[in-house]
């Protein structure tokens, strides 16, 4: 998964090692996903080539096609060459951490393609390759929701690719890369760890899709509400009365009233001598 046009389906070729995914620098991406499946020595490789996510509630309809599906590895892909971040980009890392969960980065490999770049006047290789990979890491820490306590549980390994074909090649006809490493081996190797990791495969079913429910979000608050209103409210509008009644103490109209019947009103005294005359 990722945006567009930063080299997923030509990473899937150069994966498998044939063309399956159509690739054009003139050609918009596709619509829909597409899965190819290859098995070699009794072992199944199915890889998923996704559109680019232009929009981040892209993703959700792109989740659906994943129902019932189990995701052993996400590949994350971006561009090495890509100097700055934008919105979008947090945009499109909430809405895979929204569909697929935020254990789906447990199970993500960060590609960056472009990997035979020549970086900027002064900058070294190695050093343009860390500031990108920490912008893009720091990008989808932050979109993900992942705090810095929970930077072990989520390494984030990153692999480099050149798809191009005019990538040098070694030797033995390897596409390499700019320190000599053969980098479809490597991207293999990097799967591998990150399949064994320990963390378990994402399955997609509906519930995934759909997310949590919000009206359930507050639910599991309502009995330490209940508690509260209770101890301080209710028992605090029950001190209130005992005090008045201890006190004797009587709302205005009741004063007022008692004060005018005590002082001896004569309209009073009238009422009451016509209801009882003498004998």
């Amino acid at each position: 998964m990722g945006k567009g046009g930063v080299g997923k389906s030509s990473t899937v070729n150069s994966i498998v090692g044939e063309r399956v995914a159509n690739v054009s620098a003139f050609q918009s991406e596709g619509l829909r996903p597409m899965m190819c499946s290859r098995t070699r020595a009794g072992f199944t490789l199915n890889i998923i080539d996704t559109p680019g996510l232009i929009e981040g509630g892209y993703i959700n309809e792109q989740a659906r096609f994943l129902l019932e599906k189990t995701i052993d590895v996400l590949l994350y892909v971006d561009r090495l060459d890509t100097y700055r971040m934008d919105t979008l980009d947090e945009q499109v890392i909430r809405a895979i951490t929204n569909s697929l969960g935020k254990a789906i980065w447990r199970r993500t490999l960060v590609v960056l393609t472009h990997a035979q770049l020549s970086p900027p006047d002064g900058i070294d290789y190695n050093d343009f390759l860390a500031r990108r990979s920490e912008s893009l890491l720091r990008y989808i820490r932050s979109g993900a929701g992942i705090g810095k306590r929970e930077y072990a549980d989520f390494p984030l390994p990153i692999a480099l690719a050149e798809n191009s074909g005019r990538c040098k090649t070694n030797e033995n006809g390897a596409k390499i890369l700019p320190d000599g490493t053969p980098w479809i081996p490597n991207l293999m190797k990097e799967i591998t760890i990150v399949v064994s990791n320990g963390s378990k495969s994402i399955h997609v079913d509906q519930k995934l899709i759909d997310g949590p429910n919000p009206n359930n979000r507050w639910k599991k608050y309502i009995p330490l509400i209940l508690a509260v209103q209770y101890f301080f409210v209710v028992k605090g509008i029950r001190r209130a009365i005992h005090s008045d009644i201890s006190n004797g103490k009587l709302d205005d109209w009741e004063q007022r009233y008692r004060d005018l019947v005590g002082s001896g009103n004569p309209v009073d005294q009238k009422v009451s001598s016509s209801r009882n005359p003498k004998a």
